[in-house]
């Protein structure tokens, strides 16, 4: 989401830390929309025994309780219910100042236009950041639509948060998807998601925009360390955890999750954040569009809709995408919300619409039930009455869209009680869920290299140097949406614990540990060492400020490597990034791990897999290139007559990789049937053993490849997997069910004309070195 141009000023204060979440509610500071309705009562049709509007009545089916209050609104208040609006347009001077809620400017927004959804973008909050300023801000929003809008109708209130409640200063930071991709673990992500909604909750807000169900598969793109990974199964099962942890989590009030952005939006022509795709219908429908559609089976409630534009149509007008896939196809019923100002884009950037009541109908009629067109209230609402009075779009295609956010609004219990207690909001989210945190980020942790057993670090070192910058700055570590859009804020004191301060505190006692910031110094202080770590990485940034067309470490930070590489003693990088940078000069040190951008307990987590705390257990949810020039770059690259050097998939670390403490072996792979018919699920066993001295978490994948196929196939493609905890000396079976749809190939010539299917013939299916063959029949 594209979000604020100019930084906000003068919210962002300080917060206390607190030891647990209080559970009691406070009655006296919750207002219910009921009592707001008195002026209602009165209604004969449609009412409840006690003369009610049918729309109240809490017992009474969502259907009738949507039909009830749609059939009560006029056409400009169905058309508000469909806008949203930043609520730095309701602060101060209402022209992005930032500041106090400024009650002229609501009225405007959620009385006169009556608004549906209001969300805070990056950075974005109260004048004092805490959660219980965030709750009074949410509360009063609420507050002023359900008491002066003429029929009460509460607002979702919308917010960002992509890595735990990161717009609040004082929450917990969890890794982003990219590091929680490299865990391979759906319950924590699920747990993460909903340690996320739980604060969320807290103060007030009941609509998060995540996961996201984009694929990385391109380097350069400011958005990669947001996406799970680059494999459509793995990202699709991870983010439909992420949407599970979401809608099911128990806080202070129901969340909303988003799968966004459908669909397409990683594969930008040139790497460049909303650059248009050009992909074929075979690709589209293969592989992009596959997590998008898990997540949406795992229940969420809203879709977020891809800024950019796909074969040459914008996704927000485009009604194969919003219709055909998404309603007709998957049988999607929740709400279709565009990002930032992309109906305006239409006219304005796309230039396929005359004007903005023309671009507000090509949207609409396409599937686009919400509007994220965050300035002007007045605009968007009157733009869409006046598409109606030209006939370019219909009032039943509004009450559509309507019903949808309505039923959206009853479901999340919001007109029974849209209310918080802000007295329990600081205890809810101050320093929350640490101990899920360190976990995720440790799971995270991706071992490349491990030469001559360097790590752990062995008992008998007594001099650890650490070098590079990145090791004493939270702010990178935890990366972009972090208190603000961009990064944490100039001046802001982010809570958390550096990878410096983490190897401190786990340093055995008598280990003498030495910071030494300046390349010069670190060199001469290596020489001394029995160890030293180098954390090494890449400025916070979002969207098209993290683009990066040369993913590779700086010059200045291979220099500093190379230099301690010339001390003779081991060296062991630590990257601190969003995605796998070459590593040029800084390639060959006797240890690299991954880190990604581990939020604030990832300090903690990187010291944990140092010291052997924890076993690493981290694999790659992408490829690292050797060197830049090669994106965009994924296993699943397609066999050709490739001629030239580097063609091919060619790697420095594949898809998958990552080293143990331990050691294990794959003992068997067994399938259930030797053949099944098209369209049948395919199950199997695969047997695996700890062969080593450590318990450890192993993460178990299961490929298959094609001999021969009508279409290009990749040398190997993941199917199904799991991981698995293993004792030292323990062997598991584990039964995998690997389902029709994952085989399943757009069948054709290269207009990709058909439906997906499974074709017939051998396939063979690998785990570790073990395989077992299969005939489709």
């Amino acid at each position: 989401m594209m979000l604020l141009h100019r930084r906000l000023k003068g919210r962002v204060g300080t917060g206390a830390r607190s030891i647990g979440r209080a559970r009691r509610r406070s009655a006296a500071a919750l207002v219910t929309v009921t009592a707001c309705v008195a002026t209602l009562a009165s209604a004969p049709a449609g009412a409840d025994g006690a003369g009610r509007p049918a729309y109240l009545d809490a017992r009474a089916p969502v259907a009738q309780r949507v039909q009830d209050l749609l059939r009560r609104m006029t056409l400009k208040e169905k058309a508000g219910q469909m806008d949203q609006i930043a609520v730095a347009r309701i602060q101060g001077d209402c022209e992005w100042s930032g500041g106090a809620l400024n009650e002229a400017c609501m009225k405007t927004v959620l009385d006169d236009y009556a608004a549906g959804s209001v969300l805070s973008g990056g950075g974005m909050g109260p004048r004092k950041n805490t959660p219980a300023d965030w709750a009074r801000m949410v509360n009063s929003v609420q507050k002023y639509a359900v008491e002066k809008s003429r029929l009460h109708i509460p607002v979702l209130y919308g917010v960002d948060a992509v890595h735990g409640h990161n717009n609040v200063l004082g929450a917990t930071v969890f890794p982003h998807q990219i590091g929680l991709g490299a865990t391979w673990d759906p319950g924590t992500v699920r747990d993460s998601g909903a340690a996320t909604a739980r604060a969320v909750a807290a103060t007030g807000i009941d609509w998060n925009f995540s996961p996201v169900a984009d694929l990385a598969r391109d380097q350069r793109w400011g958005r990669y360390y947001e996406t799970y990974g680059e494999d459509p199964l793995l990202a699709g099962t991870l983010a439909a955890a992420a949407v599970r942890g979401t809608e099911n989590a128990r806080g202070a009030k129901k969340v909303a999750a988003t799968v966004k952005h459908f669909a397409g939006y990683s594969e930008p022509s040139n790497g460049h954040d909303r650059v248009p795709a050009d992909v074929s219908v075979r690709y589209l429908q293969d592989t992009l569009l596959a997590p998008y559609r898990s997540a949406v089976e795992a229940g969420a409630r809203t879709v977020m809709v891809n800024s950019g534009a796909v074969n040459g149509v914008p996704a927000t007008s485009s009604r194969y995408l919003l219709t055909k896939v998404l309603r007709d196809q998957w049988d999607f019923k929740g709400v279709a919300v565009t990002d930032w100002e992309d109906i305006r884009a239409l006219q304005t950037k796309y230039k396929i619409a005359a004007d903005y009541p023309e671009a507000i109908a090509l949207a609409v009629n396409a599937g686009i039930d919400m509007a994220m067109e965050p300035y002007f209230a007045k605009d968007f609402t009157e733009g869409l009455m006046t598409a109606v009075r030209r006939g370019l779009v219909e009032e039943k295609r509004i009450d559509e869209a309507v019903g949808r956010i309505l039923r959206l609004k009853f479901e999340l219990g919001l007109f029974e009680d849209p209310y918080v207690d802000p007295g329990e909001a600081d205890e809810a989210v101050l320093g929350a869920d640490r101990e899920l945190a360190r976990k995720a980020a440790t799971e995270s942790q991706v071992l490349l290299r491990n030469e001559d057993g360097t790590l752990p670090v062995p008992a008998s070192a007594k001099k650890i140097v650490v070098a590079g910058s990145y090791a004493d700055d939270i702010d990178s570590q935890a990366g972009g949406w972090t208190i603000g859009w961009q990064r944490v804020p100039e001046g802001v004191e982010l809570p958390g614990t550096t990878v410096l301060e983490g190897i401190r505190a786990a340093a055995p006692k008598g280990t003498d540990v030495v910071y030494a910031a300046a390349a010069d110094e670190a060199a001469e202080q290596a020489r001394t060492a029995d160890l030293t770590v180098v954390v090494v990485g890449e400025k916070a940034a979002a969207e098209g400020e993290a683009d990066s067309p040369r993913p590779e470490l700086s010059a200045g930070q291979q220099a500093l490597v190379k230099s301690l590489k010339a001390s003779g003693k081991p060296v062991v990088v630590v990257v601190l990034a969003g995605r796998p940078l070459a590593l040029g000069d800084a390639a060959g040190t006797e240890g690299l791990l991954m880190s990604w951008l581990p939020g604030t307990e990832g300090g903690h987590a990187v010291a944990d897999v140092l010291f052997g705390a924890a076993n690493p257990s981290g694999r790659l949810p992408v490829s690292w290139p050797k060197k830049t020039g090669n994106e965009p770059m994924y296993y699943q690259q397609l066999p050709g007559t490739n001629g030239g050097a580097e063609s091919s998939y060619d790697a420095a670390y594949a898809f998958g990789a990552g080293l143990s403490y331990t050691s294990y072996a794959f003992d068997s792979l067994g399938l259930a049937r030797s053949s099944v018919r098209a369209g049948e699920p395919v199950r199997l066993k695969v047997t695996v053993s700890n062969t080593g001295r450590r318990d450890g978490d192993l993460v178990v994948p299961v490929h298959v490849s094609r001999p021969s196929s009508d279409v290009l196939a990749p040398a190997r493609k993941l199917v199904a997997f799991t991981k698995v905890r293993l004792k030292a000396g323990q062997s598991k079976t584990i039964a995998l069910t690997v389902p029709a749809r994952v085989l399943a190939v757009t069948p054709g010539d290269i207009d990709g004309a058909g439906a997906p299917r499974v074709e017939r013939g051998a396939y063979v299916f690998t785990a570790g070195g073990r395989t077992a063959e299969l005939t489709v029949r």
